[in-house]
């Protein structure tokens, strides 16, 4: 009777369709930790997330890629997953089609899915959920440290939203470098010991390739359906994580050789060396292969276990970017969305370079890095800010160009974390909700932290003048073009005394100088 019973009750359980989009590969998510006959897990390569950006060519191969192994660890474990590959002629290539599609065909009588890192994403499955007439309910994908919420909580009432105290209370409230009630080493932040320029020593280890496994069936399925793509691919040298056991793999061998020197050249470029000591680890963190909880246990244990080679600003430095930076920017996103998007308070109306998407300028450090991003998909944080976001914004470029270029180029480029880094920190489209200054320069900041300038065709020590740096004269045009917006911010204020003291000859010259750049950035 008993057994009759179980099988009755197995019989009428209500089957569940459960949706996993591609950035929501985290295999201890909790819904992995048993397997149930009545939940059937839905993913597919859609042609709504390939079209609504031109994406660079290894992003769009490393999404599928890891979805695909996700899925079939997933299937290897006893969990029931139909998956949708792009060529598929029963893929409806949109979620709500999808999702309709999967509940029909599997009798499903409810629907449940992952919060959504884009806004884009979380108002249409919103509104999705609204048409159905089944129960729907949404899950935390249980990969951050915080709640979409928990930096407008933790700045409730404040007037400005200070990533150094957001990222002193994450340091408290989850005892990371922090023991005894207070930061190891006894400093918080070690910025200023993370600026040294890399002249070819201390030696770059090699790590591990990640990943070796025959790629081109995908390659070639994207190419056949004519999906738009930038960049270039080199599947024999493809170095993106796409499993978490390759995450695992490069997190322990970044703390064993690169970790050694992360914090001292974290912001230095190399024409030589693309990565220097980066971890490369953003892409599968990213769409959740690997948690930030583990990196930054992983890099602090190892500091803690190895203080005779690993200084405590090493460790802080990188695990800053994590618990600091990253988590900082998943909030002001969620707090501030959707307005931040069409933020755009400089007023830039500028057309992106064309050099954007070819790489093919005179000026070396520009030429560094968009050649590295359009070749390998990767620049670290300095070349993005300082180098390909510190000309769009001195040439006054539109930021919503700025935004689309960013999230292709990049495969880590997630919306959460790009949209406040490229429109906010990068753009000052914002107005400051996020840096407290626009992070510009001239030509001296990019010699001091790279070797870009020795081989170039400008000379950075000229501000006019056929061979004089662009950065120079743009500097200066640039904050006489936003005094306005720009002069009563009190960290602007050293620069605007520099600019009112400069007589008007010298002035002319370097206004002539930028609008003759500005007119034509590709000629330079």
């Amino acid at each position: 009777m008993a057994r009759t019973h179980t099988i009755l009750r197995k019989h009428i359980a209500m089957k569940t369709l459960r949706l996993l989009l591609g950035d929501q590969l985290n295999p201890e998510h909790s819904w992995f930790k048993t397997v149930r006959e009545d939940v059937v897990y839905v993913m597919a390569e859609m042609r709504q997330e390939t079209d609504y950006a031109p994406h660079h060519i290894q992003k769009v191969v490393a999404f599928f890629a890891a979805m695909r192994h996700f899925a079939k660890e997933r299937i290897a474990d006893g969990h029931r997953v139909r998956y949708y590959e792009l060529t598929d002629p029963e893929n409806p290539q949109t979620l709500p089609e999808l999702v309709k599609k999967m509940l029909g065909e599997e009798g499903c009588e409810s629907f449940e899915y992952l919060l959504p890192d884009e806004y884009r994403l979380d108002q249409q499955l919103k509104t999705l959920c609204q048409d159905l007439e089944i129960p729907a309910r949404s899950y935390d994908t249980e990969h951050f440290y915080t709640t979409r919420d928990a930096l407008a909580v933790h700045f409730e009432g404040k007037k400005q939203l200070v990533m150094e105290s957001f990222y002193r209370m994450m340091r408290k409230k989850h005892g990371i470098l922090y023991k005894d009630g207070a930061p190891t080493g006894g400093t918080w932040n070690y910025d200023a010991q993370n600026r040294k320029k890399w002249k070819g020593s201390p030696a770059i280890p090699e790590v591990t390739q990640p990943h070796q496994e025959d790629l081109g069936p995908i390659l070639r399925q994207i190419q056949e359906s004519g999906i738009r793509t930038i960049g270039q691919i080199d599947l024999q040298n493809f170095h993106w994580t796409i499993t978490t056991r390759e995450a695992r793999t490069l997190l322990a061998e970044f703390c064993e050789r690169l970790l050694p020197y992360f914090g001292d050249y974290q912001d230095a470029m190399h024409t030589d060396e693309k990565n220097l000591f980066h971890s490369r680890l953003s892409f599968a963190m990213n769409c959740k292969l690997i948690s930030p909880r583990e990196v930054v246990e992983t890099v602090e244990t190892y500091y803690y276990n190895h203080p005779d080679t690993i200084h405590i600003s090493q460790a802080e430095g990188f695990i800053r970017q994590i618990l600091g930076w990253r988590e900082y920017m998943r909030g002001i996103y969620w707090k501030e969305m959707p307005a931040y998007a069409r933020g755009n308070f400089l007023e830039n109306k500028n057309p992106l370079p064309a050099f954007y998407w070819t790489g093919q300028t005179q000026m070396n450090c520009l030429k560094q890095a968009i050649t590295q991003s359009l070749e390998d998909a990767h620049a670290h944080h300095i070349q993005r800010l300082m180098i390909t976001g510190n000309f769009a914004l001195l040439t006054q470029v539109d930021p919503d160009a700025v935004d689309q270029w960013y999230l292709g180029i990049y495969p880590d480029a997630i919306e959460w974390v790009q949209l406040p880094n490229t429109r906010g920190m990068s753009q000052f489209a914002d107005g400051g909700i996020v840096g407290t200054k626009p992070y510009i320069s001239s030509a001296n900041y990019i010699r001091k932290m790279s070797n870009y300038c020795e081989t170039c065709a400008y000379n950075p020590d000229h501000k006019t003048g056929e061979r004089a740096c662009p950065f120079n004269a743009l500097y200066w045009n640039f904050l006489d073009a936003k005094k306005e917006q720009l002069r009563a911010n009190p960290r602007m204020g050293m620069m605007y005394r520099l600019l009112e003291k400069k007589d008007k000859s010298e002035m002319d010259a370097l206004k002539e100088r930028a609008a003759a750049i500005i007119a034509n950035p590709d000629a330079f």
